[in-house]
């Protein structure tokens, strides 16, 4: 959406637009929840907690192409066949920027329902890696202070040694194009170990996700010791990191994340807890990063006008919700909250509405009650990715959260009351009746939270 369409909608000659960006770390689940949230605003019989669908404000909902022609469409159709299908199955993640437009038309209630008349509201949906986002920061640091951040915290990571040993071997004294490349791709490695075993803080994001500038000099650097930077390599790779962020982070900010009204970050929480205290402590500061990198608040109407969005409300999600049985989800949202008090306050001081919540966009278990031991533990059942079914008790969360987080952040290596499980379940197949999105947990109350001002 151009200045101009800014302004014409400032001025009201044109339907209302909220733009909602999603994201989140890789296996949080953007894919899923975009599919799931416009299906069930197509079909809305699952969305009680959505006010205005409630009580009948919303009299219609469709798909229409997206306004920016120039970012990929995101592919609804295939996503939602793969998950609800005959033979359904996660569709793969988000690799780039794409865009989505719904559009709803609105009959107001109430005393001005008759002077109001019916409205459409265009809900545009932005796609994007969380890793990308996280870039965002670099914009304030020098290639000095950006490598000593690096180093400082990268030993213990899984891959660090391999490309620790590969900068030991390296000669700065003289660049070459071929070192250069060594080292980038033992650092590209590491950054790829370390996403999988649960570690949130993982830059450069275009590293993990290259697309077309894979092998691009604008790619072929890394973080270098204090002795190294004042060397021919440390001088190349300085002018690569410049670059970095000039023509791929700058352009980003310019083109996408600066015109967001309305965000969604999403959290693999439960992922990060069982890989422990050092992944949650690296995704409680992730966070608060990638929070920073908002620019929360109310914009002035002039603003408005000329196209400068802030963000104004904000929904920190934590997913896979269920992978716990329900009497566990106010431990988890009460976990997330607090992982994000710093974050949330920086956020709430500058006029943006924010909110935790524990949520599944596609729901793959049901709730029993399992015996062991003796005892009766609330758990949850699914299909798992290999087709057998199994009950999950994952451990009981603690009540009070700092007995997770203070660990994370003493620099605890592991958790005093042992493991906390998870499995990786399938969609369940499931038959949609007429007028039934894909079964969720509290989507609608997301929704709610995000566009229900707006409807």
């Amino acid at each position: 959406m151009s200045i101009a369409d800014d302004l014409m909608q400032g001025l009201g000659l044109s339907d209302p637009v909220i733009r909602l960006g999603v994201t989140g770390l890789s296996r949080a689940g953007k894919t899923v929840f975009i599919t799931s949230l416009v299906a069930n605003l197509l079909d809305r019989g699952r969305m009680a907690g959505l006010r205005a669908v409630a009580d009948g404000s919303v009299t219609a909902a469709w798909l229409q192409p997206q306004p920016d022609d120039t970012v990929p469409r995101f592919d609804y159709e295939r996503h939602l066949a793969a998950m609800t299908g005959p033979d359904p199955h996660w569709p793969e993640g988000t690799r780039h920027v794409s865009q989505l437009r719904l559009s709803m038309r609105i009959q107001s209630r109430g005393m001005l329902s008759g002077l109001r008349g019916r409205q459409v509201l265009h809900l545009d949906i932005v796609d994007y890696p969380g890793e990308w986002l996280l870039d965002l920061r670099l914009m304030d640091k020098d290639f000095d202070e950006w490598s000593q951040e690096v180093l400082d915290r990268m030993r213990g990571r899984p891959g660090a040694d391999i490309f620790l040993a590969a900068l030991a071997g390296a000669e700065p004294a003289r660049f070459a194009e071929a070192s250069a490349q060594t080292l980038a791709e033992a650092y590209t490695r590491h950054l790829h170990d370390a996403r999988e075993a649960g570690w949130s803080d993982c830059t450069p994001g275009r590293f993990l996700m290259p697309g077309e500038l894979e092998g691009s000099p604008a790619l072929t650097f890394t973080p270098l010791p204090h002795e190294m930077r004042a060397t021919p390599l440390g001088r190349e790779f300085a002018r690569r990191f410049g670059a970095y962020k000039s023509r791929v982070v700058k352009p980003f900010f310019r083109d996408h994340f600066a015109r967001i009204d309305r965000q969604v970050v999403l959290m693999d929480v439960l992922g990060a807890i069982h890989a422990g205290p050092p992944a949650v402590e690296d995704m409680r500061r992730a966070m608060a990063d990638i929070l920073g990198a908002f620019r929360p608040g109310r914009a002035g109407w002039l603003a408005q006008l000329l196209g400068s969005r802030r963000v104004g409300r904000i929904l920190f999600a934590a997913t896979k919700a269920d992978h716990l049985h329900h009497i566990q989800h106010p431990r988890l949202t009460a976990i997330t909250a607090a992982m994000l008090r710093e974050a949330r306050d920086r956020a709430d001081f500058s006029g943006a509405r924010t909110e935790a919540m524990a949520i599944a966009s596609l729901r793959t278990t049901t709730e029993e009650v399992i015996r062991q031991n003796g005892e009766e533990l609330p758990a949850v059942r699914g299909t798992l990715m290999d087709g057998r079914r199994a009950a999950l008790y994952p451990g009981e969360l603690p009540a009070n959260p700092a007995e997770l987080l203070l660990p994370a952040q003493q620099g605890a290596t592991s958790w005093l009351d042992g493991d906390y499980a998870i499995m990786d379940f399938a969609p369940a197949p499931d038959t949609l009746r007429p007028g039934d999105g894909p079964p969720h947990i509290r989507l609608d109350r997301a929704a709610e939270f995000l566009i229900g001002d707006r409807l």
